[in-house]
């Protein structure tokens, strides 16, 4: 995609005049930069395999340049190369819809069914993962589920809200931002900040200042899970307000 659209612009024909800036997109912002973030579900796997990690913290910092330069390459072909008026919320519709882009059908429709197959692939994980995360919350000890709850009780209750969501609404910048601020920001920035701060706190007292972890972040610093914490709040706050004030114009 990213090809392509420079392709595009390459030969004048990006159709994209985006304004310098936009005030009123901030609010949606905090919600798709929360939604974004989750490049970091992959650091573990990226972090476990090296043996020697005293140059860890350059790896990551290094990952995450990567990332942004991704992003970033991706998020401006995309706005000077289609008009903006017209750019859907589902990136990958652009191509499917203008052969000006791309005139093979096969590579039309396999970039459009793209959010399908990947979807299709990592529900089923997620799924599995967050039916067994709802046995482990109500399990209690020396006890056993009936076969109905089991079977059918923890699948339907992980099944049935998503599924009501995708019938239910259309608009992706709605659900990204809303997903992003409120499911994104418990599970990327408050749940890992509660934790650090704890375990810190918590190992404190075992081990008291003896310890000192040569690997650690250069934000180990209190101050920054403060930050992190005060954050997530400036983002329910602006995603919060985004959907009220555009619910209150439609």
């Amino acid at each position: 995609m990213i090809i392509l659209a420079l392709l595009r612009i390459g030969k004048g024909q990006g159709e994209g005049h985006p304004p310098a800036a936009k005030m009123m997109g901030i609010p949606n912002l905090f919600g798709v930069c929360v939604y974004s973030f989750m490049c970091q579900h992959s650091l573990p796997s990226l972090i476990t395999p090296i043996s020697n990690k005293k140059k860890v913290s350059g790896l990551v910092l290094l990952d995450y340049i990567l990332i942004l330069a991704f992003y970033s390459l991706l998020s401006f072909t995309a706005i000077f190369c289609f008009n903006n008026s017209f750019l859907k919320d589902m990136y990958t519709l652009n191509f499917t819809d203008n052969c000006d882009v791309i005139n093979v059908a096969f590579l039309r429709y396999f970039l459009g069914l793209f959010p399908v197959f990947t979807i299709s692939t990592n529900f089923p994980i997620i799924a599995v993962t967050l039916c067994n995360n709802w046995k482990t919350l109500f399990h209690r000890e020396g006890g056993t589920y009936p076969w109905v709850v089991d079977r059918v009780v923890f699948p339907l209750i992980t099944l049935v809200p998503p599924i009501i969501v995708a019938f239910c609404t259309h608009d992706l910048e709605t659900l990204v931002g809303v997903t992003g601020a409120y499911a994104g920001t418990g599970i990327q920035y408050i749940i890992p900040a509660c934790l650090v701060f704890f375990s810190r706190k918590d190992l404190g007292l075992i081990f008291g200042d003896r310890v000192l972890n040569k690997h650690r972040s250069p934000f180990h610093h209190t101050f920054w899970v403060w930050f992190i914490l005060l954050w997530s709040i400036f983002c329910l706050m602006f995603v919060t307000a985004n959907i009220i004030l555009t619910e209150t114009k439609h």
